[in-house]
């Protein structure tokens, strides 16, 4: 419905060129900026809410009671049905902290969220059928579980920004008596976030809307055709800096695929683009100290480019 609203001002209201990369491109960022902030406010608000109702010892201590693989496998889980891209998933990163809940299985969660989504595996079953769809979901998933397990065994809670979790990153306990004080603490705490993140919002998401107007298919087709055995990190490098959902990107990936790029490497590009965009590090960056980044960073693309080359190796039996 906002795009719909977004494109009526543009190409209606407005009369411009809809066949301009430039105007596309401000039609884009437009459109994802207040999408973004949309969701932000909402999301917090929301779930800032419901804490009001829910004990942080209590989150603690069911969490404790499980095997740490649960925790992540049930944060990916809950990652691939929501339908959020890498930048919208960061509010339900942030107030999964503020909750308590512990950094990896948070990381789970936001690894997962953008790589897997219900309209996504609709997609895949008509471009790529059941077989490849079923083993990209899976996988997916065990990208989150595994990059989400291994986060959290590095114990890098230390490398949060302190100013916007607050003096400690967990979420204090507090006794609410009515709905009033509950509706108010989570439209405070949505307001106070958006606060600290809305400049580094607006440029990650014009940084993004350009890329994505502005680099071709041919140019990321011929780049990762000369990559040799290296086509699946190459693939997975030149998918950081565009940004896009994954199933906006997988008919790019189905372009790469019917033009003779492996399998797994057109996933892994897919991957990449969705869930280690360069909005995406700039708004966690507000977030996370930039090793913090790197690091998350550089695991999952290592997962993702495992992944690309299984997918590879199993093309001929998929």
């Amino acid at each position: 419905m906002l795009q719909v609203i977004v494109d009526f001002c543009f190409y209606n209201f407005f009369s411009l060129d809809s066949s301009s990369k430039i105007v596309q491109s401000l039609n884009f960022f437009v459109y994802d900026v207040i999408k973004i902030l949309g969701l932000l406010f909402f999301m917090i608000a929301i779930i800032g809410f419901i804490r009001t109702y829910v004990s942080q010892e209590k989150i603690r201590d069911w969490l404790a009671s499980k095997h740490k693989l649960v925790g992540h496998f049930a944060a990916s889980i809950f990652g691939a049905i929501t339908p959020f891209c890498s930048c919208s998933s960061i509010p339900l990163f942030l107030s999964f902290l503020k909750a308590g809940v512990p950094l990896g299985i948070t990381f789970s969660f936001i690894i997962t969220s953008p790589i897997i989504n219900e309209y996504l595996v609709v997609l895949m079953f008509g471009f790529f059928g059941f077989k490849i769809t079923i083993f990209y979901v899976v996988f997916g998933i065990l990208i989150g579980v595994v990059s989400g397990f291994v986060l959290g065994a590095l114990k890098l809670e230390g490398l949060l920004e302190k100013d916007l979790m607050g003096s400690d990153y967990k979420y204090r306990e507090v006794k609410y008596t009515d709905l009033g004080s509950r509706l108010k603490y989570g439209v405070n705490e949505a307001v106070d976030i958006i606060k600290k993140l809305w400049k580094w919002i607006v440029v990650a998401v014009a940084i993004g809307a350009l890329v994505h107007n502005y680099v071709p298919e041919v140019f990321i087709q011929g780049m990762i055709s000369k990559g040799g055995i290296f086509t699946v990190p190459l693939a997975v490098l030149l998918g950081v800096p565009i940004y896009g959902s994954c199933a906006a990107i997988l008919p790019i990936a189905v372009v790469l695929f019917n033009k003779g790029i492996p399998l797994g490497t057109a996933l892994a590009f897919m991957m990449s683009v969705s869930a280690l965009s360069l909005p995406e590090a700039i708004i966690l960056r507000r977030a996370m100290k930039l090793k913090l980044i790197g690091i998350f960073f550089g695991i999952v693309a290592l997962a993702m480019i495992v992944t690309g080359y299984l997918f590879n190796v199993l093309q001929g039996v998929l």
